[in-house]
């Protein structure tokens, strides 16, 4: 048989080659963080890189002033509405609109951003004193102007977030020209 110090000295050697193999893996991971455990084993755990925190906003109040037809117009786009955008925003709003009886004709326009002008202009609605989206009334038709002159962006605000041709939690990333609403008669 070995003595019982060559036996030692082997032990020791098995030792330092195995967790010489582990701090070569520990060391070479860059999506693991492992770590010995409460009992002598092997642990790991997934490196966070990035960590999203999401705003979470208030519910669309309700207005009484304003006429239950744009609310029935946002549950219509709604139910209509995409999960990707296709690019036709104000096409999807104005016939959500039409179908509601919030409009009594189509509207003309072919622009989003032109759109809070034509609305109060022929339709009766109001600009109101509002400058954040997440602060207008369920039913509020939304208008944004694109940075570089493009079409912009209109949207009716719904309960929990915002829909055109797409529905979405959050706000549409242009900057805001107004929010409008229509007050029932």
């Amino acid at each position: 048989m070995f003595p019982l110090n060559f036996s030692l000295f082997l032990a020791f050697l098995l030792l330092g080659v195995v967790t010489g193999v582990q701090a070569d893996g520990l060391a070479k991971s860059r999506t693991h963080f492992y770590y010995s455990g409460g009992k002598g084993q092997m642990a790991s755990a997934r490196i966070i890189r990035r960590y999203h925190n999401p705003v979470v906003h208030p519910s669309a109040s309700i207005d009484p002033r304003i006429d239950p037809r744009l609310r029935r117009a946002a549950s219509i786009a709604q139910e209509r509405a995409n999960a990707r955008t296709k690019a036709k925003c104000w096409r999807y709003v104005k016939e959500a609109l039409l179908a509601a009886g919030a409009v009594s004709s189509y509207p003309k326009t072919n622009y989003a951003r032109e759109a809070g002008d034509e609305l109060v202009q022929r339709y009766g609605f109001k600009r109101l004193s509002m400058r954040d989206p997440y602060a207008a009334p369920f039913g509020a038709v939304i208008v944004y102007r694109s940075a570089r002159g493009g079409a912009g962006h209109v949207e009716l605000r719904t309960k929990n977030g915002f829909v055109s041709d797409y529905r979405s939690k959050n706000k549409c990333y242009y900057p805001l020209l107004a929010v409008y609403g229509k007050y029932s008669s």
